[in-house]
């Protein structure tokens, strides 16, 4: 079907009398943002991100526990075990309570036998204690949510660079498209003449041929400019989706926006951009959010280098109430109680991994560093093309002027029989050709601003 499109379009491109709409570039880009698969896919790296994050937190989700076991052989009741446990997730070890009901001929003599419940606490008291893994995790996928809408908007930013400067593209080829068009007008209303003309015996035979030379000479050009059109049309439509994730194509009655306005650039300095682009760059915010990731990763390996020392406590009680009569005597005739210590001697994992860690920092900081040169000189380097393409639109711009008005002197004289229709056509050929590379620097001089709004993270 898109296919088939295309081949209408291609057919009725250079014969179409619909009423012609106007595509914004502000209705361009809105489209492209709403609706390109990329676009699309940027926002999954957000989405994917929330994910993690979740994940992360269901580290901290109470659970469940439950345990229930029986072994009986010969007739003879060995044991029975059944304890379910609820485990409480704490930013500093774990709360856990719980019930038993335990019995047999030969259950271990380390089990209470009969109904009884439990509640007390795990905690870490040197390595774990200012940060653990589970927290460590949740820290980074918060910092990775942050990053993902920075990698979102790098990714747009792209999009849009190459969106605007396809509309530019297309813009241009347009306006050439115009050009040519009006000049064929003109050459055939003056070969007309001239054949009339040469008919009556007022102008030469050869008159005719060079006028109808030239005529040949701009549709030649004009079917150029048709195919870059065409083809300009196709690069547009790659970038147009719908809601439904089909590819549009355009059609021959919808043209671009044919207003500068919307493309030339603020008068500021360089320096400001600079510095607005070194606070705001998503690329730049990415990377220090990734030092952000690092440090925090830094922090854990850290923690290898002290001891494990985890106490934990439980006060127990018969039955299932397990604060039934409690103080402080009840306390101190009814509880459970541990420790569990270990130390590497030499520390070596330990050192290693910080040292790791730090490296991972320091070649991150690198990085950044690197970002924010290249973006300070890719802005830099635009800003300094864009106000040279300025100063060749402005010559450019002067010499079709003084070239139409050697063109029109020259269509005088020839009107008055002081001069003849090649000088006619030379001078026409100039100011056709100046029309052209006006054109041609202005969609550069276009370009040249998205890519400083690029270059600064700022498209989007």
């Amino acid at each position: 079907m898109k296919f088939l499109s295309t081949i209408i379009f291609f057919l009725v491109l250079s014969t179409v009398t619909a009423q012609q709409k106007v595509l914004t570039v502000d209705e361009f880009i809105q489209q492209v943002k709403q609706y390109h698969p990329i676009a699309k896919q940027a926002n999954l790296l957000v989405e994917k991100a929330k994910a993690e994050l979740l994940i992360a937190k269901g580290e901290f989700d109470p659970t469940i526990y439950f345990d229930a076991s029986r072994k009986t052989l010969d007739e003879k009741n060995y044991y029975y075990y059944t304890n379910p446990e609820l485990k409480i997730p704490m930013p500093i070890g774990n709360i856990k309570t719980g019930i038993e009901d335990n019995g047999g001929d030969r259950m271990s003599s380390e089990l209470t036998p009969g109904k009884s419940s439990y509640f007390g606490f795990e905690i870490p008291l040197a390595k774990g204690l200012l940060i653990d893994k589970r927290r460590a995790a949740l820290q980074q996928a918060k910092i990775f949510r942050n990053q993902s809408d920075q990698e979102r908007l790098i990714v747009l930013n792209n999009l849009l660079f190459d969106a605007y400067s396809t509309y530019i593209q297309w813009l241009g080829t347009y306006q050439l498209v115009n050009i040519y068009n009006n000049y064929i007008t003109v050459s055939k209303d003056r070969l007309r003449l001239i054949r009339i003309a040469a008919q009556n015996g007022d102008r030469s035979p050869m008159d005719t041929l060079e006028a109808f030379t030239q005529l040949q000479n701009i549709e030649m050009q004009q079917a150029d400019a048709n195919l870059k059109l065409m083809n300009a049309v196709l690069e547009v439509s790659n970038f147009l989706w719908n809601e439904k994730d089909s590819a549009i194509v355009l059609t021959a009655n919808y043209i671009p926006q044919d207003n500068a306005a919307k493309f030339i650039k603020d008068d500021v300095l360089a320096e400001t951009i600079v510095n607005t682009a070194l606070q705001q760059n998503p690329t730049l915010k990415y990377y220090n959010f990734k030092i952000d990731a690092l440090q925090v990763e830094q922090r854990l390996k850290k923690q290898n280098l002290l001891p494990t020392i985890n106490a934990k406590a439980n006060i127990l009680n018969k039955d299932y109430a397990v604060f039934n009569g409690f103080n402080s005597a009840f306390i101190q005739n009814n509880y459970k109680w541990g420790i569990d210590f270990k130390f590497p001697i030499f520390l070596r994992e330990g050192r290693g991994e910080t040292r790791k860690a730090a490296i991972k920092i320091k070649d991150a900081n690198y990085e950044l560093n690197y970002k924010r040169q290249q973006t300070q000189t890719k802005i830099f380097a635009y800003f300094n093309e864009y106000l040279q393409l300025q100063k060749q639109v402005n010559l450019a711009q002067a010499s079709l002027n003084n070239f139409n008005s050697l063109y029109k002197n020259e269509l005088l004289k020839f009107s008055n029989g002081e001069s003849s229709l090649f000088i006619v056509n030379s001078r026409e050929n100039k100011v056709l050709e100046m029309q052209q590379k006006l054109t041609e620097l202005k969609a550069k001089l276009y370009k040249s601003k998205c890519a400083i709004d690029w270059a600064s993270g700022a498209l989007n």
